[in-house]
């Protein structure tokens, strides 16, 4: 059966200005044929959408949302982009001139209304003024509303339209036929400045808003702007400065003192320190020499030197790390679709209890029913805030991946920052995780140490992946023998034939399996170096043993305050590993975990992690290698340590760039922060649209005559979408 091949990109969104916005866009993306799944964010103002090119297209998709009323920006030229990012500066700038100008023409109606109403021609003076701020400086609001009117919708844009369009006419009416209401025993009063400070009051919000919602994309800017636009290449033997665009595969790139590398290859002249803390969160700047892998981004030292560019453009490990946390930053989590679901209907509900409470004021009051169910509507309109809860979770995931980010931990997306917090078990492989997988040969012991032998030692470990088998090739430093049937068994070690006989290297367990008897004096001498938390191979050809060879891997100097940090946090640390008992109870002893499993295969890896989880622990798993990849999977949060393979970084939750397991808890840690935030912004959310519209409707005039203000609502408004980014972004300056 053939797999289905899906695209995921993401699209700018043109013209959202609420969680009604964004939930009408992603429910109309979800329903285009060939979508797999649509995600809106509404603080990033981004699309992200999987779907097959089979039956569908981004322009097909640009046309769904145009007809409810937004637009998608699906060009990915670098022009285009920044035209984006240039129209998001200007439509800023905009409204600070719009918000600034409303409170300087707002301000004059309030202080009329309050002080002056009795002076001559007040009235009019209010409504000039009124009309310049809520039609012409609010103007966006009556043009949205009504375009989303006609394609059917409606959002916050509806609830100010109606409430400051009403509440202006109704003064303006008033104004002019003053004696229809005193004909009823009314006293015809005027709103201008209920309608220009809520203007006002939304404008200021909104600037201050996109402010806020600027900075929690902070991080993603950063990255972006670690690459130089310029580079310098060698072409015919002479240096010259070329644009990054131009720059291609197998070019020559000239890096000097100061000078940020381009893009991604190898040093084949000079050598220099260079800092990767952008990339990695480590300070130490590491020592780049011939042979040596740089990295896009990363700043070169006092030292200069030539490299080969590998990987540029979109292949970087910078331009993968910028795709990896912006898709990140644009998913949702499990707790925003009940947020979806509820600012899906909040703008009808709120029109309908607007609606409902003028109806039981004129209903229930002869007297002043008129005016306070007019009063009541409008704040009702004004106070609602479907915002609040829109931008509660999206900015909280944004700041929290970005703060990541910059650590050089990579989350995947929310649904893992999510599952990083319930953790309470890590499992930790030991070579490359725990130790610096950098293993070394420390002693022989051969029966019979000819050339022949080591040289098809050299050959049969030269086949293996495994890091120890590269130490061996190492250490013996012979031309290898011609192996041929070469056989890879799993946690155990190797097996090929060289002149008609076979030949195994492996653990003590394949050796016992193939009937061969270890003589008593390398049984003692493999002991004794087992106890000193040596790994010990063996050598061997179908009859006898003929060497032992043992290896050392340093443990990380970061491991231990790691692992005792974990313990700390009430989180229970486990090692696995495929070697022996000796050395890996040795290990266990120096780095503190609480628990070791060793002579382990990969499967028994992923089986262990299986008994963990259906004893109803939340498992983390930390690895960096292919044998890792089935253990990865099988965890509640997959994490690979960087440098590694790709395929475990393809398969994991969490990529940690450095590989120190300090980064483990701070991904524990900034997951609890970052949910915790979420947790807050949600309740504060609700919660000021559960008290807000009930005493904006009156439930307060019966118990103690309170009827809540119109432009005090619309601050309380404003301001609600406000705290909850502002709080949001406090996540930068936490503690982990």
């Amino acid at each position: 059966m053939e797999t289905m091949k899906t695209v995921k990109k993401s699209f700018p969104v043109v013209g959202m200005s609420c969680a009604g916005c964004s939930a009408r866009v992603d429910k109309t993306l979800n329903k285009q044929p060939g979508i797999i799944s649509a995600s809106v964010n509404l603080a990033a103002a981004m699309a992200t959408v999987e779907y097959n090119p089979d039956e569908c297209t981004p322009e097909q998709l640009k046309e769904a949302v145009r007809k409810i009323g937004f637009d998608l920006i699906i060009e990915e030229k670098k022009e285009v982009q920044k035209e984006a990012e240039e129209a998001r500066k200007n439509h800023y700038k905009i409204l600070k001139i719009k918000t600034l100008l409303a409170i300087l023409l707002a301000l004059p109606v309030s202080v009329i209304a309050m002080f002056f109403h009795d002076m001559p021609y007040a009235s009019h003076i209010m409504a000039v003024l009124s009309a310049v701020v809520v039609f012409g400086l609010g103007n966006g609001f009556f043009v949205n509303a009504f375009k989303l009117l006609t394609k059917g919708g409606a959002n916050m844009d509806t609830l100010v339209a109606l409430s400051t369009g009403i509440s202006f006419l109704f003064s303006l009416f008033n104004m002019f036929f003053p004696d229809y209401l005193l004909r009823h025993g009314i006293t015809p009063h005027v709103y201008f400045e209920a309608a220009s400070m809520i203007v006002a009051f939304i404008l200021l919000g909104r600037t201050l808003e996109d402010r806020a919602k600027g900075n929690t994309a902070e991080a993603i800017k950063k990255l972006m702007g670690l690459q130089p636009k310029k580079v310098t290449v060698m072409r015919n033997g002479t240096e010259m400065e070329t644009d990054i665009d131009m720059l291609m595969v197998g070019d020559t790139v000239v890096v000097k003192p100061g000078e940020r590398i381009a893009v991604d290859g190898t040093v084949v002249f000079g050598s220099s320190y260079v800092d990767e803390s952008m990339l990695s969160g480590e300070p130490v700047a590491v020592l780049k020499e011939k042979g040596s892998k740089v990295y896009a981004g990363t700043i070169n030292q006092k030292g200069s030197f030539r490299f080969l560019a590998e990987k540029v453009g979109s292949e970087t490990v910078l331009a993968q790390i910028i795709k990896m946390v912006q898709d990140a930053q644009g998913s949702k989590a499990p707790v925003q679709k009940l947020v979806d679901k509820v600012a899906g209907i909040f703008v009808p509900i709120i029109i309908s209890i607007a609606l409902l409470s003028f109806v039981l004021w004129v209903s229930l009051d002869s007297e002043s029913g008129l005016t306070h169910g007019f009063l009541a509507a409008v704040t009702v309109l004004v106070v609602a805030c479907p915002c609040a809860l829109g931008l509660a979770t999206p900015t909280a995931i944004m700041v929290g991946i970005g703060k990541g980010a910059e650590m050089g931990i990579l989350i995947k997306d929310a649904d893992s920052l999510e599952i990083a917090r319930n953790v309470d078990t890590v499992v930790l492989d030991k070579t490359g995780t725990i130790t610096e997988g950098k293993p070394v040969v420390t002693d022989w012991m051969w029966v019979n140490g000819t050339d022949d032998a080591k040289s098809i030692l050299c050959g049969l470990e030269k086949h293996s992946e495994h890091p120890l088998a590269m130490a061996v090739v190492q250490s013996i430093g012979t031309e290898p023998a011609e192996i041929t049937g070469f056989e890879s068994i799993t946690g155990q070690g190797v097996k090929g034939i060289s002149d008609g006989k076979t030949y195994i290297a492996g653990n003590r367990r394949l050796i016992s399996s193939c009937g061969i008897v270890i003589p008593s004096d390398m049984e003692e001498k493999a002991s004794t170096l087992a106890a000193q938390g040596k790994t010990v191979i063996w050598f061997a050809d179908n009859e006898k043993v003929l060497c032992l060879c043992a290896i050392t891997d340093k443990m990380k100097e970061s491991s231990a305050a790691a692992i005792s940090r974990l313990k700390s946090m009430g989180i229970k640390v486990v090692m696995l590993t495929g070697d022996a008992d000796a050395p890996a109870r040795y290990m266990a002893g120096l780095s503190g975990v609480d628990d070791y499993k060793s002579e382990v295969t990969p499967q028994q890896k992923a089986e262990f992690i299986m008994t963990l989880r259906s004893q109803g622990s939340v498992v983390a798993m930390a690895g960096d290698g292919i044998n890792d990849s089935a253990a990865l999977a099988e965890a509640d949060l997959s994490i690979a340590m960087g440098k590694g393979s790709d395929i475990a970084m393809d398969v994991a939750k969490v990529t940690i760039i450095s590989s120190n397991l300090e980064k483990i808890a701070d991904t524990i840690s900034l997951s609890r922060h970052t949910v915790r935030t979420i947790r807050q912004n949600l309740f504060w959310a609700f919660i000021y649209n559960l008290i807000g519209v009930p005493v904006a409707a009156g439930v307060l005039y019966p118990i103690n005559g309170f009827l809540l203000n119109p432009m005090i609502a619309s601050a309380a408004m404003a301001m609600s979408s406000v705290s909850v980014v502002t709080n949001s972004l406090r996540l930068k300056k936490a503690e982990l």
